[in-house]
C-alpha cells in the first residue's frame, strides 16, 4: 500500500542511495544535527508508530536544541559508531523534534501544537531526550502522556551505554525489570 510515509521514505532513500555504509551528520538550518537516516515524517505520531511496527521497529523521538553539546555528542560521537547507527537503524525510527521548535505535531490523542508545546506536554526539559513508544498504538490516546513512553533518557550517555539503552527497548527488558539494572547486567 503506498502512502504518504513510504513515498517520504523512498525519496529519502534515493538521495542517500550513493552515500554508503555511514554519512556524517548535517547541520540543519535550525542549528540541529540530523541524521540522514532519521524519519522524514508528516508529524503524526499515531502514524509514525505504526509505521514503525509496520517495519518491524519502534520509534524513538530524539529531542534537541540548537546549541546544545551533548546533542552534538550524541551525532558525532555515538551515532558514529557503526555498530550503533546499524542497530538503531535495524531496530528503530527516530523522529527528531526541536525541544523549542514551532512545526506542528499532530500527538496520539489527535491534538495538534508546536513541538514546543509538546515537549512541554510530556515535561521534555532536557536535550538530548529520546522518548521510547510501544510497538503499537492501542490505548495511547487514552494515557496520560508520559504513561505513553515505555522509558525515556535524558542527557548524554557514553556510546555502550547508549546502545544498550536501545537494547533495553528493542529487547523489552523494561517489562522484566529497571534500566539500570540492565545497564549493569550489560556494562
Amino acid at each position: 500500500m503506498l502512502s504518504r510515509r513510504s513515498l517520504i521514505a523512498g525519496s529519502a532513500a534515493g538521495l542517500l542511495g550513493g552515500l554508503g555504509a555511514h554519512a556524517a551528520p548535517m547541520l540543519t538550518d535550525d542549528g540541529i544535527y540530523s541524521e540522514p537516516w532519521f524519519l522524514q515524517s508528516f508529524l503524526e505520531l499515531a502514524d509514525d508508530v505504526q509505521g514503525a511496527a509496520n517495519s518491524g521497529k519502534r520509534l524513538a523521538i530524539m529531542w534537541e536544541l540548537r546549541g546544545c553539546p551533548y546533542c552534538k555528542e550524541t551525532h558525532i560521537v555515538n551515532f558514529a559508531k557503526p555498530e550503533i547507527e546499524s542497530y538503531i537503524k535495524q531496530h528503530f525510527e527516530v523522529l527528531q523534534l526541536n525541544i523549542l521548535g514551532s512545526r506542528e505535531v499532530t500527538d496520539f490523542d489527535g491534538e495538534k501544537m508546536s513541538e514546543k508545546r509538546l515537549a512541554a506536554k510530556y515535561g521534555v526539559r532536557f536535550t538530548p531526550t529520546f522518548q521510547f513508544f510501544p510497538d503499537n498504538i492501542a490505548g495511547l490516546a487514552t494515557k496520560k502522556p508520559t504513561e505513553r513512553e515505555v522509558t525515556r533518557m535524558q542527557g548524554y550517555l557514553e556510546p555502550q551505554a547508549f546502545l544498550n539503552m536501545f537494547r533495553f527497548v528493542a529487547e523489552r527488558a523494561y517489562e522484566k525489570g529497571t534500566l539500570r539494572d540492565f545497564l549493569k547486567a550489560n556494562s
